[in-house]
């Protein structure tokens, strides 16, 4: 899988210093079956965790930091900048960026970052958490009502994990019911890394434009959903028309793409692990623990995400990155770091408390992990409890998985009861 360019090494097991860089290792980021770890992140770990990267798409090469405490640092030194990221064709795992313009909260440096967070957690603080979770437990109730009604065996990602995190986001948002499925298949598309730049631009432009309608309709209907905080902030000039659209579509497509996929997966593993499973049956108030194991267990993406630049020297993990240098960090590796996590292949309810990364770290510290949190616990609490046999209806080596997306999980999960 992993094929090294012949510059210069270390010998194996022998951290780099600043004047020995590793070798420059071609990761072609490809599908690996089910939940499985990368084991590439197993040998960094162990070997090089600081390291050099080619990912099949932009130039040169990058660092890539994996350790658990690395990862920390790299997360919240501001040192690392995302804002000079764009514009520049670095080295990455998708034909065309994620995104691409300084309106984009995930490529914003503070202050900019600060300001646009701010106006962003008025619709993510624990009283809206608290309005919104009834909300939350009848959309799933009324989507296993469905699922009840059409028998085993049925296919959980259609019934549950899809329409479930799309109508949450959606309210959030205030998103009328006729906009929901466009939008739904645009996040897909512009998620799917086999997707070229025009075909990604156009499902952005179509996705902008649905966002555009719904800001320009909270500005006419005021309302407390983060639809109308954005319009009113807009409004006030607290933040930009621009930076509202960027704002709205980003939460929408993580907020939907990404949470059906990563519940997906927990079911998925929930199912394969009945050792755990049947602990959390027998011990139902441990299901805001199990979550967050399972938020730390399953390789909820392929490859990595955002990358950052050095705007000077920075010495990680005992290798000097230099000052204009490309750096990416894995939030998978750095949630199996054996040093951080012991036994961490291991998916285990009972494990002592100690912050995943799976959310991120530092400025950019998902702003919504607490909503995401809380669809886990209400999806998986009512599942398991309407259904106390809950069994997958197929072999698991038979399940079918997306490939070539960023966001990792099955196409479809047939279960019986």
């Amino acid at each position: 899988m992993i094929e090294e360019t012949a510059e210069k090494t270390c010998p194996a097991g022998t951290p780099p210093g600043p004047e020995r860089e590793p070798a420059v290792r071609d990761w072609p980021v490809v599908d690996l079956p089910a939940l499985r770890s990368d084991p590439l992140f197993d040998e960094l770990l162990a070997e090089e965790p600081v390291t050099r990267i080619k990912l099949p798409f932009g130039e040169g090469h990058a660092w890539l930091v994996t350790r658990y405490e690395d990862v920390k640092q790299v997360t919240s030194d501001p040192r690392f900048s995302r804002a000079e990221v764009v514009g520049r064709d670095v080295t990455r795992s998708i034909p065309a960026p994620v995104a691409a313009q300084k309106a984009s909260l995930q490529y914003l440096d503070p202050p900019d970052h600060t300001r646009l967070r701010k106006v962003v957690a008025r619709a993510f603080t624990a009283r809206s958490m608290r309005r919104l979770r009834p909300m939350v437990e009848a959309a799933a109730e009324r989507l296993l009502d469905e699922m009840e009604r059409q028998g085993a065996p049925a296919d959980v990602v259609t019934y549950l994990n899809k329409p479930f995190p799309e109508a949450v986001v959606s309210d959030l948002l205030g998103v009328p019911e006729s906009d929901r499925p466009a939008l739904g298949a645009l996040g897909e598309q512009i998620l799917t890394a086999d997707a070229d730049g025009e075909a990604r631009m156009k499902a952005r432009a179509a996705a902008r434009q649905v966002v555009v309608d719904l800001l320009a309709r909270r500005r006419a209907e005021p309302s407390e959903d983060l639809g109308g905080v954005l319009a009113e902030a807009a409004a006030q000039q607290e933040i930009s028309e621009d930076e509202a659209i960027s704002l709205a579509t980003a939460i929408w497509i993580s907020g939907g793409h990404a949470v059906t996929n990563n519940t997906a997966n927990m079911v998925y593993a929930l199912l394969t692990h009945p050792a755990q499973l049947a602990r959390l049956r027998a011990e139902p108030e441990l299901m805001p623990q199990a979550v967050d194991e399972l938020l730390r267990y399953v390789p909820h993406r392929n490859g990595v995400g955002i990358p950052r630049i050095a705007t000077e020297d920075v010495e990680v993990g005992g290798v000097l990155i230099k000052a204009g240098e490309v750096i990416y960090n894995s939030y998978l590796a750095a949630n199996r770091d054996p040093g951080a996590f012991p036994d961490p292949h291991t998916l285990d309810f009972a494990r002592p408390p100690l912050s995943h990364l799976s959310f991120g770290h530092g400025p950019h510290h998902c702003l919504a992990a607490a909503l995401a949190r809380m669809e886990s616990e209400v999806l998986l609490s009512a599942l398991l409890t309407r259904f106390p046999d809950l069994r997958l209806a197929v072999r698991a080596d038979d399940i079918e998985w997306h490939t070539r997306t960023l966001i990792r999980g099955p196409k479809a999960l047939p279960v019986a009861w």
